[in-house]
């Protein structure tokens, strides 16, 4: 079994990291939600991995594990999440399960109960996985054709239909230059002008919205006179 295991206190990890190796599963130890995050969205871009169960405490000193489960489920992953919390109340439960977690382990807790409850959550969820087809990424930029949105690690990215057309169609081949003529036409029709500036206008809007970091690179580049692309080394 590939387990993320993610607990901020290291006496827990250190413990929970040696018993789950000894019983011969893979285990990639976290303390921080958003390094984990990142992780796990890199784990679902590579269909030809084993998918992992997620060991996730709901109290950690970046981002709480409720905001790191709604952001996975935001994303459209559905690997399992079984949240470890000190926190037993009806309600903390009740919240963790709304966000997203699959199951839900009160500290202290049986190192077997653990085991069991991981076995059950990976017999639950198979044949359950996120498709391939159904999901383009570039780097931490993730697009769900299905649902017709977009997330970057994790975070969803509001879209208009004209501006979720042009990223599909850039994501399709990263790397790939593809001329205004050919967006315009993909994405607006023969009909369109083709004096028009409105590709030049929508690509500003996404790269608006895209870019986490404006002083950096963009993640869509311009070459001049002859396109757009969206970059694959991210």
């Amino acid at each position: 079994m590939h387990i993320v295991l993610v607990e901020d206190d290291a006496r827990i990890r250190d413990f929970l990291y040696r018993g789950l190796t000894a019983e011969g599963h893979r285990v990639d130890a976290f303390s921080e939600g958003q390094t984990a995050l990142l992780h796990i969205l890199q784990c679902a871009r590579e269909v030809d991995t084993t998918l992992p169960v997620i060991i996730l405490d709901r109290l950690l000193p970046d981002i709480g594990g409720i905001e790191v489960c709604r952001n996975l489920r935001t994303a459209g992953i559905t690997f399992p999440v079984l949240m470890l919390t000190a926190l037993d109340s009806v309600e903390d439960k009740v919240s963790g399960l709304e966000a997203g977690a699959d199951d839900y382990l009160a500290k202290p807790f049986a190192f077997e109960e653990l085991l069991a409850r991981l076995g059950a959550l990976t017999r639950r969820h198979e044949g359950h996985a996120c498709s391939p087809d159904k999901l383009l990424w570039v780097g931490d930029l993730c697009l769900d054709r299905e649902q017709c949105c977009a997330t970057r690690a994790g975070h969803r990215i509001e879209l208009t239909p004209k501006e979720l057309a042009i990223l599909e169609l850039l994501m399709s081949t990263p790397g790939k230059l593809f001329s205004r003529e050919r967006i315009l036409s993909s994405v607006w029709g023969a009909s369109e002008d083709p004096l028009t500036n409105i590709v030049n206008v929508y690509i500003r809007r996404l790269r608006s919205k895209l870019d986490i970091n404006p002083s950096t690179d963009s993640l869509i580049t311009t070459q001049r006179g002859f396109g757009y692309r969206i970059n694959n080394r991210y």
